[in-house]
């Protein structure tokens, strides 16, 4: 039995999604019935019912699991203390194999959630667990946030200069690789980085939209300020916000570079190129 946190986002669908393709015994650890009743009809064998602040529904979700993927909830002040809780039961709870969603560049402390992770990274190196730890590159799907924009108005936005220069991974590939690490042998006790592309500026998206679009795209930077208005107005928290920004602040100055390396290693062909993505996701609504 495989265990799967945080399934209900977008990177535990994936996940799923990649799991299920295999027949993998799959139980999920959701919030609410109704994400619990999407994720048994998209091929998960169970789910359960809590939240991370429920120790008593933990021990539950860990009986007779062999292995777990671990997501937190996206940018959670609390990422430590529930990787620490975690982690602590599965222990308790014989788990053979612990696999952990992180992030590209843990040990980068001007973004907070990256810190974090690379923080829960090191109670794993502790915990006697078998582990594998996943370092996922930004994901390909965050731009379609802005899909009607791109189509309808020819326009890509984000919060940082057109230079800003990012390593991205499409989703789909995150899930394949997940699965291979969950399902296979050979994995323990490794860190991989899983990214998809080399870094590719704001510049050179919008002249990959162009090519799969056929019409020209532009990009426009989005200022902090209005982000921050927007964000507020969508209900996204303050830390949440904050950080975010922090992060922003980060890639305008630095980017995110990773090697595909690791990534095409594991599955075992080229990772999926923003090209690719972009003509399979965000263009189909053209045809």
């Amino acid at each position: 039995m495989i265990l799967l946190t945080g399934a209900a986002g977008k990177t535990g669908r994936a996940v799923l999604q990649a799991l299920a393709k295999r027949e993998a015994v799959v139980r999920v650890f959701v919030r609410h019935q109704d994400q619990a009743s999407d994720l048994l009809e998209a091929g998960a064998t169970e789910a359960l019912l809590g939240d991370f602040a429920m120790l008593d529904a933990l021990h539950t979700a860990m009986k007779d699991v062999s292995s777990i993927y671990h997501i937190c909830p996206n940018m959670h002040p609390s990422e430590v203390e529930i990787g620490r809780s975690i982690i602590k039961i599965a222990a308790e709870a014989g788990v053979k194999h612990f696999v952990y969603h992180s992030v590209l560049h843990p040990q980068t402390e001007k973004m907070p959630h990256h810190w974090n992770k690379m923080r829960v990274e090191e109670l794993l190196f502790e915990s006697g667990l078998e582990f594998t730890i996943l370092q996922s590159a930004p994901y390909m799907q965050n731009i379609l946030a802005f899909r009607e924009a791109i189509l309808k108005e020819g326009i890509y936005r984000a919060p940082y200069p057109a230079v800003t220069a990012l390593s991205l991974i499409d989703l789909q590939d995150l899930g394949e690789a997940a699965a291979i690490v969950l399902t296979g042998e050979g994995h323990a006790n490794a860190v991989y980085e899983l990214v998809g592309t080399a870094a590719l500026s704001q510049e050179a998206l919008v002249s990959i939209l162009t090519v799969a679009k056929g019409s020209l795209v532009r990009y426009a930077e989005i200022a902090i300020d209005e982000w921050r208005l927007n964000a507020a107005e969508s209900g996204l928290g303050d830390y949440a916000m904050e950080t975010l920004i922090q992060m922003f602040d980060y890639y305008a100055a630095y980017g995110l570079r990773g090697s595909t390396n690791q990534l095409r290693w594991l599955l075992g062909c080229e990772p999926t190129s923003f090209l690719e993505f972009t003509k399979r996701v965000l263009i189909e609504d053209l045809e």
